[in-house]
C-alpha cells in the first residue's frame, strides 16, 4: 500500500484500515485489530489534519493513538513508510487493499476477490472487479452468488457517487476553521457557509462561503492567504478559489452588506426551493434572483434574509427545512414546527465506556467517570451506558452474567453519591445485536440486570425487506427493548442502509412506546431526516444519541440535532429534551 509524508486524513485513515484488515487476514489478535479500527475511525472523524497535529506534537492527543500507533505515524510523516506497516502488507495481494474502499466489502471478502479472481494490478483492481462481475466471474466463486455479484455491482456505483463528497461532521468543522481565520479580518462583517452545507445536508461536496463586506478586494486577498492554502485557482473582483492541502476546494464569495440577505437565501438553496419560490414570484407577475426581487421595473434587495421572505409574504424558513417538502406552504400559513435546538438536549442514551472488555464489537476508551464530567459541563442531566454486549462466543451465560451485574454494581455507586443540589443520574444499559432471527445476542438473565436496552443491527445486512422487518419487529418487541439503534444501517459512503417496512416498525414503536434513535456519529446519522420526519408524523418519538465511544464524542451531538432539525423536530418529539424526573419514569 502507497504511502507517503503528505498524506491526508482520508489516506491515513484507509491506511491504519488496511493495517486492521491485514492483521484479520494474518490472523492477528481482536485486540491488535479493533486497536487500529479505533484509531482509523478517531483519524475520519477528527476536525484537524493529522499531519496538523504532528507538526504540533499532539499526535497522542488522538482518541485510540496509543504509544505504538503513534510512533508508527510519526515515521509516516518523518519518513514517508512505515517499515511495520510494510512487513505486515508483504504477503498480501496489494488489490485487496484497494478492494476495501468498496462499501459493503471487508477484508476476508477483498483478499479472496483478489486472490481467486485474480486481480494483479491494484491501479485498476476495482475496474478489473467490475468487470468480472458483469461477466460473471464473481458468482461462480465459492461462497459467492448472483446476489452478491449483484451487490458488488451496486456497490462500485455508490462509491463512485459519493467518492468526493465530505460527511457533514468534517464539512462543519473544515468551513468552521476557515471562517475563525476569516473574521480575523475586520473587512469581515458577516460570514457564513452556503449551499447544503447551510442546509446541514449529511454529505457536502466542495465547501462555498459568503462574506457581507464593503471591501471586496481585502477580503480576498486576505482568503487566498489562509495557512492551510495549497494554490489560489481563481481570484476576481467578488470571489476567489483556494484549493486546500488536504485536496479540498474552497469557494468564496462577497457581496455588500446591503444585498446580504438576498444573496443568502438565494445560494443557501435546495434548487427546488429557489424554482418554487421563483413560481410564487410569477404569479404576481414579479421576478426574483441572486440580485433581489423584481417588481416592474423596480430591484428590491435586502440586507437580511427576513425581509427577504417577509416580501414573499413568508416567516422566514430555517436553511435545514430548504428541500421543498412543505415548508413554503407552512411559511404562508406562519405554521412553520418550533424546532429543536442544541441546548434543548438534557442527555445522551447511547455512549460507550472502558467498564466492558472483550465485548461483540469496538469498546469505549474513557472511563465512566471521565464521560460522566463531560456530559456535565454540557449541562446534561443523564446518560446511559451502553457498551455493547458481551461477546457470546467467548463468555457463558454466567461470566456474562457476572460483568453486567459488576457493571450494575458499579453505576450505583455512582448514583448513590449523585448531588441532589444538581441531580444527575447514569442508566445502566447496553447496546445489544439483534441476530438475524430477531433474538437478542444476551441471555435473558443479564437482560433483567439493565434498566433498558439499545437493539442494533450488525450483521447479516443483506436480509429481504420481509425478514429484516420481522427481525426488527422482533427485537423491538422485548420488554427491556426501548431504543431502536442506528435504525436503517447504513454507513454514509461505505453502505446503504437496508430496506424495510417502516410502516410496521412506526405501527409498533407507537404503539408500545418504543424510540427510533438519531445516532449523531459521522458515518451514520441515521435514523436519515426523510424518515425522521416521517417516524414524527406517525407519533412515533425519537432520541438523538451519539455513539460516543471517547468522552470528546460526546460534541457530535450537534449533527444529531441538525438530522431532527432537518426531520422537522421540535423539542416535544425528541425524548432525550425531557428534565431528570420525566426521563426516569420513561426509562426505568
Amino acid at each position: 500500500m502507497k504511502m507517503s509524508k503528505e498524506m491526508n486524513n482520508r489516506q491515513i485513515s484507509n491506511l491504519l484500515k488496511a493495517v486492521a484488515a491485514a492483521y484479520e487476514i494474518n490472523g492477528e489478535s481482536r485486540f491488535r485489530i479493533v486497536a487500529y479500527e479505533n484509531a482509523a475511525a478517531a483519524v475520519e472523524s477528527s476536525s484537524s489534519e493529522i499531519k496538523d497535529l504532528w507538526d504540533d506534537g499532539q499526535l497522542k492527543d488522538i482518541p485510540g493513538f496509543g504509544p505504538s500507533i503513534t510512533a508508527h505515524i510519526d515515521e509516516l510523516f518523518k519518513t514517508g513508510k512505515v517499515k511495520h506497516f510494510a512487513e505486515v502488507f508483504k504477503k498480501l495481494p496489494p488489490a485487496m487493499f484497494v478492494l476495501l474502499t468498496v462499501p459493503g466489502i471487508g477484508p476476508k471478502t477483498a483478499y479472496k476477490l483478489a486472490h481467486e479472481l485474480p486481480l494483479k494490478n491494484a491501479i485498476t483492481a476495482i475496474e478489473d472487479l467490475k468487470k468480472a462481475a458483469l461477466e460473471g466471474k464473481i458468482r461462480i466463486l465459492t461462497g459467492f452468488g448472483q446476489q452478491s455479484q449483484k451487490a458488488i455491482l451496486e456497490a462500485i456505483g455508490q462509491k463512485r457517487k459519493d467518492l468526493d463528497r465530505m460527511l457533514l461532521p468534517f464539512a462543519s468543522e473544515l468551513a468552521g476553521q476557515i471562517i475563525s481565520y476569516l473574521k480575523q479580518e475586520k473587512a469581515v462583517l458577516q460570514i457564513e457557509p452556503l449551499g447544503s452545507l447551510r442546509r446541514q445536508a449529511s454529505t457536502i461536496g466542495d465547501i462555498d462561503l459568503a462574506v457581507a463586506t464593503n471591501n471586496p478586494k481585502i477580503v480576498l486577498d486576505y482568503f487566498v492567504k489562509y495557512p492551510q492554502c495549497k494554490s489560489i485557482e481563481g481570484q476576481g473582483e467578488n470571489s476567489a478559489r483556494i484549493m486546500l492541502k488536504n485536496g479540498r476546494s474552497v469557494d468564496l464569495l462577497t457581496i455588500l452588506p446591503q444585498s446580504w440577505g438576498t444573496m443568502l437565501q438565494h445560494l443557501t438553496g435546495s434548487k427546488q426551493h429557489n424554482i418554487h419560490l421563483r413560481e410564487i414570484a410569477v404569479k404576481k407577475d414579479w421576478s426574483i434572483s441572486q440580485y433581489g426581487i423584481k417588481i416592474k421595473t423596480k430591484e428590491f434587495t435586502y440586507a437580511q434574509e427576513t425581509e427577504f421572505y417577509q416580501k414573499m409574504g413568508m416567516s422566514w424558513i430555517p436553511p435545514e427545512l430548504r428541500e421543498d417538502t412543505g415548508e413554503i406552504e407552512a411559511s404562508l400559513q406562519n405554521s412553520l414546527p418550533n424546532l429543536i435546538q442544541l441546548q434543548d438536549i438534557k442527555g445522551d442514551f447511547h455512549l460507550h465506556s472502558d467498564i466492558l472488555q472483550n465485548t461483540s464489537h469496538d469498546t469505549g476508551l474513557d472511563s465512566m467517570e471521565k464521560v460522566i464530567a463531560q456530559a456535565k459541563s454540557l449541562g446534561y442531566q443523564y446518560l446511559a451506558f451502553t457498551e455493547h454486549n458481551p461477546s457470546v462466543n467467548n463468555h457463558n451465560v454466567e461470566q456474562i452474567f457476572a460483568m453486567i451485574q459488576a457493571k450494575k454494581k458499579a453505576i450505583e455507586s455512582i448514583n448513590s453519591t449523585s448531588n441532589n443540589s444538581t441531580p444527575f443520574w447514569v442508566f445502566n444499559s447496553l447496546e445489544i445485536d439483534i441476530r438475524a432471527d430477531g433474538t437478542l445476542a444476551l441471555p435473558e438473565k443479564a437482560l433483567n440486570l439493565l434498566d433498558f436496552a439499545v437493539a442494533s443491527v450488525h450483521s447479516s445486512f443483506n436480509l429481504s425487506k420481509k425478514d429484516m422487518t420481522q427481525r426488527l419487529l422482533r427485537a423491538l418487541s422485548h420488554p427491556k427493548v426501548k431504543i431502536l439503534g442506528h435504525p436503517t444501517g447504513r454507513m454514509l459512503g461505505k453502505r446503504e442502509g437496508y430496506e424495510v417496512d417502516w410502516d410496521k416498525i412506526f405501527s409498533l414503536c407507537k404503539k408500545f412506546n418504543k424510540y427510533l434513535e438519531i445516532n449523531a456519529w459521522p458515518e451514520r446519522l441515521d435514523l436519515p431526516d426523510t424518515l425522521v420526519r416521517e417516524a414524527l408524523k406517525r407519533g412515533v418519538k425519537i432520541i438523538i444519541s451519539t455513539d460516543s465511544h471517547d468522552s470528546g464524542h460526546l460534541n457530535l451531538m450537534r449533527y444529531g440535532v441538525a438530522v431532527a432539525r432537518r426531520g422537522w423536530a421540535t423539542p416535544a418529539s425528541v425524548v432525550n429534551t425531557a428534565d431528570y424526573d420525566t426521563i426516569k419514569s420513561l426509562m426505568k
